[in-house]
C-alpha cells in the first residue's frame, strides 16, 4: 500500500541538543538503536525512516536532494533551527547533502562508513533475493531465510534485509519497505553527493567513521571528501565491518559522544 506523507516517520527520545539519526539501505529506523538508546540520555534523538523505508512513505525517485528535503521537511515539522546529523551508509550521503543544502542548520555531521562517491552496483544479488521470496509460502520468518540463503550466504545480513518482514493486518508476511520503489531508484542510490548550485562546500566539523574491514572508504576518495567536507577527520574502528555501530557498539557510541563533546 503507497503511504501518502509528506512527513517522513520518526521516532523521538530525550531532551536537549537535537541529533538527527539516518538508516541505510534496507534498514529502518530501528537500527540505529544502540546509538540512540545510550544519546537519549543527552540529547534529544529523532531517528527516521528513511523514504521508502520503514513506516514512511513510498515514492518513486531518491535522489539525494529528494532524500535531503525529507529530512528538511521533517526538522521544519518538528521546529528544529540546528542539530547534528548522524548518517550510516545511505544515510551518511543523505546527511551530507542536508549539510550541503542548509550548513546554517547542522552544527556537526558524523558520516558512518561511507564516502561522497559514486559506488559500483553491487546490491543486485540482495534485491533479485528480496524480489525472488514468495510470500505465500512464507508463514514463519525462517521461511523467509530459506528462499534467500541462496542470494545471500551471510546469516547475518539476511537477519538484518529480513527485519523489513512484518505481519500485515490479515496475519500474512509482508514487506515494509517498498522493493519495487528501492529497486527502481538504486541507480540513483549509488551516486555521489552534489554541491548544490548556488552553494558551497559544508565547512562545519565533519567526522567519518570507517569500518576497517570494511571497504566503502578508501584513500582514493580523500579528494572528494575534501572538496565537499573540508573540515573533516577519520577515525578507524578495527575489526569492525559496514555494520561497524552493531559489531562494535561500544567502541562506535564513545567516538560518537566523544565527537559531539568536543
Amino acid at each position: 500500500m503507497t503511504k501518502q506523507s509528506a512527513i517522513l516517520n520518526y521516532k523521538q527520545v530525550g531532551t536537549g541538543e537535537h541529533i538527527v539519526l539516518i538508516h541505510g539501505l534496507f534498514g529502518s529506523l530501528e537500527n540505529l538503536n544502540m546509538v540512540a538508546k545510550p544519546l537519549a540520555q543527552h540529547y534529544c534523538v529523532t531517528s527516521v525512516d528513511v523514504r521508502n523505508h520503514g513506516d514512511s512513505f513510498h515514492a518513486s525517485t531518491m535522489e539525494y536532494s529528494e532524500l535531503a528535503q525529507d529530512i528538511i521537511n521533517l526538522l521544519d515539522h518538528l521546529h528544529i533551527d540546528t542539530c547534528l546529523l548522524l548518517g550510516h551508509s545511505m544515510g551518511g550521503k543523505i546527511a551530507i547533502q542536508v549539510a550541503l543544502a542548509q550548513p546554517d542548520r547542522i552544527s556537526k555531521l558524523l558520516i558512518a562508513d561511507i564516502a561522497p562517491v559514486s559506488y559500483p552496483p553491487h546490491h543486485l544479488k540482495i534485491i533479485a533475493g528480496l524480489q525472488a521470496i514468495d510470500l505465500s509460502q512464507v508463514i514463519k520468518r525462517k521461511d523467509a531465510d530459506t528462499q534467500l540463503t541462496p542470494f545471500v550466504d551471510n546469516i547475518g545480513v539476511r537477519q538484518f534485509l529480513l527485519r523489513n518482514l512484518a505481519l500485515n493486518s490479515q496475519g500474512s508476511f509482508a514487506f515494509k519497505c517498498s522493493l519495487s520503489d528501492i529497486s527502481l531508484c538504486y541507480p540513483q542510490i549509488m551516486k555521489a553527493n552534489e554541491i548544490p548550485v548556488g552553494k558551497s562546500a559544508y565547512t562545519g566539523p565533519t567526522l567519518f567513521i570507517k569500518g576497517g574491514d570494511s571497504d566503502y572508504i578508501l584513500a582514493e576518495h580523500r579528494g572528494a571528501i575534501a572538496a565537499l567536507l573540508p573540515n573533516s577527520k577519520a577515525k578507524i574502528i578495527q575489526g569492525a565491518g559496514h555494520w561497524l555501530h552493531a559489531e562494535k557498539t561500544i567502541a562506535f557510541n564513545k567516538i560518537v559522544s566523544d565527537f559531539i563533546k568536543n
